[in-house]
């Protein structure tokens, strides 16, 4: 009989060792990898003592026998819940270089599943979805099994327990106090699960909040009012192309470990626009976003605010803030969106103060889908050319431009080919065999590699259509929407992204010669900054009658 009853204690203590494991591991786990110790030393993020696990301890001991199991179990759900959105929170500061907003970002995770569709595949893609879901669903089943045996084990030890709970608060104390810390400025006195439960419970007040505050903002604009007129003087009879480059950010040009593709083409496209009569300057933007989230970027681009969120971006959309393409517009110019992304409904169009938007069903393209992109760069501007821009007899034109062939997964990657070849796009059918997004995504150099010849082939089709079609009234702005996701530039990168503007008429250049940016495609190193919600009254302003010469 006494092994039997050796065997249950084993037991017993096994599972409760493991309960007290993964209830403390939840309770220390950063939401960032990056926060883990350098090098070595991740074990010392173990070397910790958290506050919670000593006020829940307390609270347990003191609840009505009654009561306790189900306050035990309540707390094990709000654990597996809040570990859930840490976990969440590493995946959003892998992609997006933020956390998880858990009022807003529930929309994000359809964008997520169809990248995972892209990138390995329908049927896997599936499976990883699933496998997510029943993981969370066990994580807090487990946290609610451990917090009920780590209970009982206290109750039945009432005495060990409050010890153990007066020591570690003792030291907890002192510890805060001193703002005691290990290797990586970890703190010891640990309190991270109490504040990530306070920033979820805070999102929604915080969020209505950030909205009037927003909205509030957007009304005062001093651009607004001013008639069509009075706007962008400088550039009347002008022909302007704004054109994003999905996920062209500082480390496609800095970047040495994969930026040697990049600069070629930009190397390349400063001798074909100089030899087709163009200059070039240019300087870098701080983005609102990274890793993802475009819309967020065109947004603050045009609209001259600060668009990081979906709530803002869905508040912005209902006001009536004049943006760039709108000022275009209201000065004379025909304003034409050329969106092969867009494949539904997009009221936005009006917002932004289009007079059409080309979509991917307008720009009647036939070949095959190149992974995200639903079509190749250079046939989305050679149908720009033949449904604009060719036009006999046509008035001035303003085309906001969106390159989508560099939206992950970068694979497979189009390749140039002569413009009069491009008909209805099926000579791309060869093309898009070429590369299997499934083995690049399982190989980090590769990853890196075709991001940075996405980025090449995007600026060889916009520099190779100016050079080859456009006029001397040609003034393009071309920049980026956003940085890569991390697994290309890292956790720690900027969020920098290039902008230049190309033009043949040096008036243009020199109504922003006070801006110091760079006399290239490709800005140096040390080119001005400026953040991207401030571009469209600098650019309002240099090329309104404010920036007249005086």
């Amino acid at each position: 009989m006494s092994q039997p009853k050796s065997y249950r204690r084993v037991i017993r203590h096994v599972t409760t060792g493991f309960a007290a494991v993964l209830v403390f591991l939840a309770l220390i786990l950063p939401d960032q990898i990056t926060r883990l110790p350098p090098g070595n030393h991740w074990y010392t993020a173990l070397l910790r003592i958290p506050v919670e696990a000593l006020v829940a301890g307390a609270v347990l001991l003191l609840t009505p026998v009654r009561a306790r199991r189900w306050v035990a179990a309540g707390l094990g759900v709000l654990l597996g819940v809040l570990t859930v959105v840490k976990l969440v929170d590493i995946g959003f500061f892998a992609v997006l270089a933020r956390r998880f907003d858990p009022v807003l970002d529930w929309t994000l995770f359809d964008d997520g599943f169809h990248f995972l569709i892209d990138s390995i595949g329908k049927a896997s893609a599936i499976g990883v979805a699933a496998g997510a879901v029943l993981a969370a669903v066990l994580l807090i089943a487990g946290m609610t099994w451990a917090m009920l045996r780590l209970t009982t084990v206290a109750a039945g030890h009432r005495r060990l327990a409050w010890s153990g709970i007066g020591a570690a608060a003792v030291a907890w104390a002192a510890l805060f106090a001193m703002s005691f810390q290990l290797i990586g400025g970890i703190p010891v006195a640990a309190h991270a699960a109490a504040d990530l439960a306070q920033e979820t419970a805070l999102a929604l007040p915080k969020d209505l909040a950030d909205k009037r505050r927003f909205v509030a903002e957007a009304g005062n604009d001093k651009y607004h009012d001013q008639p069509g007129s009075q706007l962008l003087t400088a550039l009347r009879g002008k022909d302007v192309v704004v054109s994003f480059i999905e996920s062209y950010g500082r480390d496609a040009v800095e970047n040495p470990a994969f930026n040697a593709s990049v600069l070629t083409a930009l190397g390349d496209g400063d001798r074909k626009l100089a030899a087709a009569g163009f200059a070039a300057r240019s300087g870098f933007l701080t983005s609102s976003t990274a890793g993802g989230g475009s819309w967020l970027a065109h947004s603050t681009f045009l609209s001259g605010m600060w668009v990081n969120n979906e709530s803002r971006y869905r508040s912005l959309m209902a006001t009536d803030r004049l943006t760039l393409t709108r000022a275009f517009k209201n000065s004379g110019h025909r304003a034409v969106g050329i969106e092969p992304g867009v494949i539904y409904a997009w009221p936005e169009g009006q917002f932004y103060g289009y007079d059409q938007v080309y979509d991917k069903a307008a720009l009647n393209y036939h070949g095959p889908q190149f992974s995200w992109s639903p079509m190749p760069d250079q046939y989305a501007l050679a149908q720009f050319q033949k449904f604009e821009y060719s036009k006999k007899n046509r008035g001035p034109l303003l085309a906001e431009i969106t390159l989508t062939s560099s939206h992950t997964p970068w694979a497979p990657v189009p390749t140039m080919l002569d413009w009069d070849q491009l008909g209805d796009g099926s000579v791309y059918g060869p093309q898009a065999k070429t590369t299997d997004p499934k083995a690049v995504w399982k190989d980090d150099s590769k990853i890196k590699t075709e991001y940075a010849r996405s980025i090449a082939y995007s600026v060889d089709s916009l520099i190779g259509w100016a050079a080859k079609y456009a006029d001397d009234n040609l003034v393009m702005v071309f920049l980026g929407d956003h940085q890569p996701a991390s697994v290309v530039v890292g956790q720690n990168a900027s969020h920098d992204v290039p902008i230049t503007i190309v033009a043949k008429d040096p008036k243009v250049f020199d109504r922003i010669a006070s801006w110091g940016w760079t006399s290239s495609v490709k800005p140096a190193a040390d080119a001005p900054v400026w953040q991207m919600d401030t571009f469209r009254d600098r650019f309002l302003t240099a090329f309104g009658p404010e920036g007249d010469p005086h």
